[in-house]
């Protein structure tokens, strides 16, 4: 159950005034996480019907393996298949093993070293080749190739020995003990050797234009800027799929997306969900369900902390203490989502929830920065040897919400002397390479740390995961922290639960300490679809509510 912050907002009748002629009105709402599921009816014999799912972001990138932002996701859960599924109790499940390996089962050896792999003997790609451990020796393999832009390294890099025992049998030796190593081949989707083998440049590969995979739903067409369709592999040898076509439609403004579900244009609402602003209107429309579910994503300022106006400590800590999140959450987010101080997901085992709690308050932040010597100049703008305390920050254009959270940061900011400028992308352009390469000052996304619910962060907190200095990984905001490191590197090789919890438990203590990233909040998404799409599960160990649209169908 997700915790809420009892944190009193002192924000004043000027920022309540000023909050509500942005576009924002006070109100808290609390959700009810109790809904039941409505009786389920039987599934068709074979696909029928068409589902819509509604995205705020396009999908542009659709090879699994290779950089990609949670939008991409709701794709490649459809097209493609994993050795293991997280399910929404957080689950390891087999999809295209047979069981997923543990020491008990001897699948993986005493000492976690050595592993096996047993491979389902029913499956085949889209184009009818057999998918065999050839396949899954070619994935793993592609990964690591140097030439090859792979989203994550981690865990794969660690792999030695590949070995093809038979065509339902895959072995490997790990170099040391990673114990999320289940969990990331949970999100690490198997790829045609056959087809991408033949390619010199597999970064330029055609079938990164038109997929090929062994998932539920097949690749139809694209409508660049607009829609991707799916069709139905009846050929699929897990559940489903029992509708006949999935489409992906494209809307990039939140309130056009709001309002072509309620029209009945999109059947299902997927990233980045309803905005809270609508959830209340959301609750009451006739035929539609919509409920709340927490989330695994937090919401922060994210600071490029290689740019010199928040290398200094005493900065990042005055601009989150002029943060009245209170205010936000209330003013613009209507309540929906929670307060938190770390990464972690609230509902974790491994939350600590124990941080110090951020103080908003204004005067503590203008004398953070004096003690610090930043000195306001002539333009009222504060600087210290030679670097001015301002900075622009990017998010998604048309994201009405975080652009009222911008103008109120921009507000704020100004009072204790430092100026933001606001400039957003278009959302392929923002979470391309201006994004994964840290090619911005300041940022505010909603970032999902953990991977399939284990608690390792290594792709995001580490310093191997800077891409902009030549790693693999999605530490975007470029922080290092030696100790931060060394704990990630002992919570991989430990398998024992509570000494895993006590290491995480550090490590979120020392990330609040050095606040690389300022959060805003946890995310609550509200989800939204059609009266009679029966099927869907919510499941916060994914970054997609369409991580399984093969369970779906329209009641008869």
């Amino acid at each position: 159950m997700t915790e809420r912050s009892n944190t009193k907002s002192n924000y004043s009748r000027r920022d309540a005034l000023r909050l509500m002629a942005i576009g924002g009105a006070a109100g808290l709402i609390a959700p009810n996480l109790l809904g039941k599921p409505a009786f389920a009816q039987s599934p068709p014999a074979s696909p029928t019907g068409r589902v819509v799912v509604g995205l705020s972001q396009e999908p542009t990138v659709f090879n699994p393996l290779m950089a990609h932002t949670e939008v991409d996701d709701a794709l490649h859960f459809s097209v493609f298949d994993a050795l293991f599924r997280i399910d929404p109790k957080g689950v390891l499940q087999p999809n295209l093993a047979v069981e997923v390996p543990s020491q008990k089962n001897g699948g993986i050896s005493k000492d976690g070293l050595q592993w096996r792999i047993r491979l389902r003997d029913d499956v085949r790609w889209h184009d009818g080749e057999p998918f065999t451990a050839e396949d899954v020796k070619f994935t793993l393999e592609l990964i690591t190739n140097p030439k090859f832009r792979a989203w994550r390294t981690s865990g794969h890099s660690l792999l030695r020995d590949i070995t093809v025992v038979s065509p339902t049998e895959v072995t490997w030796r790990m170099e040391s003990i990673f114990a999320p190593y289940l969990s990331f081949l949970a999100e690490t989707f198997m790829v045609p050797k056959h087809i991408l083998e033949k390619e010199a440049d597999p970064n330029a590969a055609a079938f990164s234009q038109a997929p090929v995979g062994t998932g539920a739903f097949k690749w139809a067409q694209r409508i660049a800027g607009d829609h991707i369709e799916l069709v139905a592999n009846t050929e699929y040898f897990g559940e489903g799929p029992y509708i006949e076509r999935l489409v992906l439609k494209y809307i990039p403004d939140m309130t056009v997306l709001y309002t072509q579900f309620v029209s009945g244009d999109i059947d299902l609402v997927d990233q980045a969900y309803i905005t809270a602003d609508h959830y209340q209107e959301a609750s009451k429309l006739s035929g539609r369900v919509v409920s709340l579910e927490p989330g695994a994503s937090v919401e922060s300022i994210y600071l490029n902390l290689e740019k010199p106006q928040f290398k200094d400590p005493a900065v990042r800590q005055a601009l989150y203490a002029a943060i009245d999140r209170q205010a936000i959450l209330e003013g613009i987010y209507y309540g929906v989502h929670a307060l938190t101080e770390t990464f972690m997901p609230q509902n974790s085992y491994y939350y600590n929830p124990n941080l110090p709690a951020q103080e908003y308050s204004l005067d503590r932040a203008r004398q953070i920065l004096d003690e610090a010597g930043w000195v306001p100049g002539s333009d009222g703008i504060r600087a210290k040897d030679g670097v001015r305390l301002s900075f622009s920050n990017a998010t998604t254009a048309g994201n009405n919400l975080r652009e009222q959270v911008q103008q109120f940061l921009q507000q704020s900011f100004a009072e204790i002397g430092v100026e933001m400028t606001i400039s957003n992308l278009p959302g392929a352009v923002m979470w391309g390479d201006f994004w994964l390469k840290s090619q911005f000052d300041s940022a505010i996304s909603g970032v999902t740390y953990v991977i399939a619910a284990d608690p390792d962060v290594t792709n995001r907190l580490h310093t191997s995961a800077i891409v902009a200095k030549g790693g693999k990984g999605s530490n975007t905001g470029q922080y290092s922290n030696p100790e931060v490191d060394a704990l990630l590197e002992k919570g991989a090789r430990t398998f024992d639960p509570e000494a895993r919890r006590a290491i995480y438990l550090r490590v979120q203590e020392i990330v609040r300490q050095d606040l690389p990233f300022l959060p805003l909040f946890a995310y609550t998404n509200v989800f939204g679809r059609k009266e009679g799409l029966e099927g869907f599960k919510p499941n916060a160990n994914t970054r997609v509510a369409s991580w399984h649209a093969a369970g779906w169908h329209w009641k008869s």
